[in-house]
């Protein structure tokens, strides 16, 4: 992999997205020779009105982890560091997609991380992206997102991506009854209490949809938002690092597998801690420096701001 990749810029010429269902209006790829464009119809339409400038293109430096070594360097580990690309990503084809970004969390130095860098971090990001005319995903859950006025219902949302055999693993197996029951996991004595926790989860009641703003229930979906609009490069931002943003099938892992490029915004996101790991958030770096390892990338917030100023 080479140390400097830049992206050469275009373009997606205006297409229109109904929230409850899939009005395309085509995509033609043009080459961009202004550094502004004016926006006859853009995805955000309480934030970039016919005649608003915005910019074109978004310049970042996605980190990676470099497992190469340099000539003569010997290849080891402790040899191996984190790099940068060089890129510049056509505005039209960046999401930023909000992971579980919720009101609460149950573990309480948890929800204190989250809701300091909500305050902090990615209410900046957020406003910066609507302004630039990046469009905005929520993606809070299935059971959020259903419950959500805002809620895309796009055609085919519940196709699974994956083959499903119902037969095998069988049902009981797969709920650990009947014959295996003896599997299934403690039962803990404030189970009943943290269930009530996670019924009442909402959206932050200061990152709800603005505007023409989607909310997506599942990985499909989100996949379709983003092959209506041309979208490409998917920033993740949200909760939590090592649980959600990447298991979620809108997370992380599921959206590179379909060929998506991936950032995590790394000071926009925080994960859930052990004894063993609270002090140093390793649990949060590990899941980062995971993504970064195997053909995914991070920025920060600050970066991404000034790319797009």
């Amino acid at each position: 992999m080479g140390s400097s990749i830049v992206f050469s810029a275009w373009f997606l010429s205006a297409i229109r997205f109904s929230r409850k269902g899939l009005a395309y209006r085509g995509a033609l790829l043009l080459p961009i020779i202004e550094p502004v464009l004016t926006v006859a119809a853009d995805r955000n339409s309480s934030h970039a009105e016919e005649g608003q400038y915005i910019k074109t293109s978004l310049h970042l430096k996605p980190r990676y982890h470099r497992w190469h070594v340099d000539p003569g360097v010997e290849w080891i580990e402790a040899n191996t560091a984190p790099a940068h690309l060089d890129w510049r990503v056509p505005v039209p084809q960046v999401a930023l997609v909000l992971v579980d970004v919720w009101q609460a969390h149950y573990l309480v130095d948890t929800g204190e991380r989250a809701e300091q860098i909500i305050q902090n971090r990615l209410l900046p990001l957020i406003d910066a992206c609507r302004q630039a005319g990046v469009a905005v995903v929520h993606a809070p859950s299935p059971p959020q997102a259903k419950s959500s006025s805002a809620w895309l219902q796009a055609p085919g949302w519940d196709r699974k991506p994956w083959p499903d055999d119902p037969a095998w693993p069988p049902p009981d197996f797969r709920s650990f009854r009947g014959d295996y029951a003896g599997y299934a996991g403690p039962e803990e004595p404030r189970d009943a209490e943290r269930e009530a926790h996670r019924s009442a989860l909402r959206m932050h009641p200061q990152v709800k949809p603005d505007g023409e703003e989607p909310v997506v229930a599942t990985g499909e979906e989100l996949h379709l938002y983003c092959k209506e609009q041309g979208i490409l490069f998917l920033l993740f931002a949200g909760f939590n690092t090592n649980a959600c943003i990447l298991l979620r099938d809108y997370g992380t892992l599921d959206m590179s597998r379909r060929g998506y490029a991936v950032l995590i915004v790394r000071d926009c996101t925080t994960g859930m801690e052990s004894r063993q790991t609270h002090a140093e958030l390793r649990q949060t770096r590990g899941a980062i420096e995971f993504l970064e390892m195997f053909g995914k990338y991070s920025v920060e917030s600050t970066e991404v701001i000034s790319g797009l100023q």
